[in-house]
């Protein structure tokens, strides 16, 4: 059967447009991946495991504060430094990197476990300031299994410790500045661990999400120090000022910055005399003459 040409560019355009109403659901599907790993028979202590023997927690878990707990060893100072940290159960490896700034070595847990009402549920559990990192990306641990060892954060930035987090959010990443700082968010870790110490034992796999949040490093571009090239500064003379030599350029100040400067910065000079005539009459007020 012929169809007429008109017909025939009709039912191209028609499906045309149906694969582009369909590609975004395509891509999305794509995009949402998983991998097939244990259901956790249960939650230990991530130092001293399973009970977190010889380590205290020095500082706990509050929300729209400190957003996980802080685990040093009985010993005080940096004796805990190096000691072996473990992941609280079955999981797999969704973050593994040197964050840098503030943070330093982090590695980032997932695990799927079964809720009281027999739902599946999904955990993220952070163990940050890391001396170094025993896994990578994609690893698949089981409970106990050492994952890093205590450090003291980027250029030894603290005393020895773990900053130990469990999240319910698994977009959060290392990106913890764009999400709620609240239970909606996070667990409380202590309290997680012990609601869910001990769970049925499954030897079953079932499919965790991964990649659901962004694994760039925004630290990366900025850790390089930042300083005025020696030649465009003049040593101070006696009674003199340092200025940039004058046959050398000004280092170049990016056009939205000076835009703030303009805008932004008041110029005027302070009102001494107005200052002065607001001290004299609060001395005046005491008694007092200025």
């Amino acid at each position: 059967m012929i169809r007429p040409p008109n017909l025939l560019r009709t039912q191209q355009t028609l499906l045309a447009f149906a694969a582009v109403a369909w590609l975004p659901l395509l891509t999305g599907a794509q995009a949402q991946q998983t991998v097939s790993y244990l259901v956790a028979d249960g939650f230990d202590y991530p130092v001293g495991k399973p009970n977190a023997a010889g380590y205290r927690k020095a500082r706990g878990f509050y929300p729209n504060g400190h957003l996980g707990e802080d685990w040093n060893g009985n010993g005080g100072g940096n004796t805990d430094r190096g000691d072996p940290i473990y992941s609280i159960a079955h999981g797999v490896v969704v973050y593994s990197d040197d964050f840098k700034m503030g943070w330093g070595n982090v590695v980032i847990i997932r695990h799927a476990y079964r809720e009281k009402n027999g739902q599946i549920a999904y955990v993220d559990s952070l163990y940050g300031h890391l001396d170094r990192r025993s896994v990578k990306l994609g690893d698949r641990v089981i409970r106990g299994q050492m994952v890093g060892t205590m450090g003291c954060g980027p250029r030894d930035m603290y005393m020895a410790h773990l900053h130990f987090e469990i999240r319910k959010n698994l977009e959060v990443g290392m990106n913890r500045s764009d999400f709620k700082r609240d239970y909606s968010v996070y667990h409380s870790p202590t309290s997680f661990i012990e609601k869910y110490r001990r769970l049925r034992q499954e030897f079953r796999r079932v499919p965790i999400p991964v990649n659901t949040f962004m694994r760039s490093n925004p630290n990366l571009l900025t850790m390089d120090r930042i300083s005025a090239p020696e030649a465009l500064r003049e040593p101070i003379a006696a009674g003199g000022e340092g200025a940039p030599l004058p046959d050398e350029p000004r280092p170049q100040v990016p056009e939205a910055v000076m835009e703030v400067i303009e805008t932004q910065t008041d110029a005027k000079p302070a009102e001494a005399a107005a200052d002065r005539n607001f001290w004299d009459k609060v001395m005046g007020f005491l008694g007092r003459k200025s």
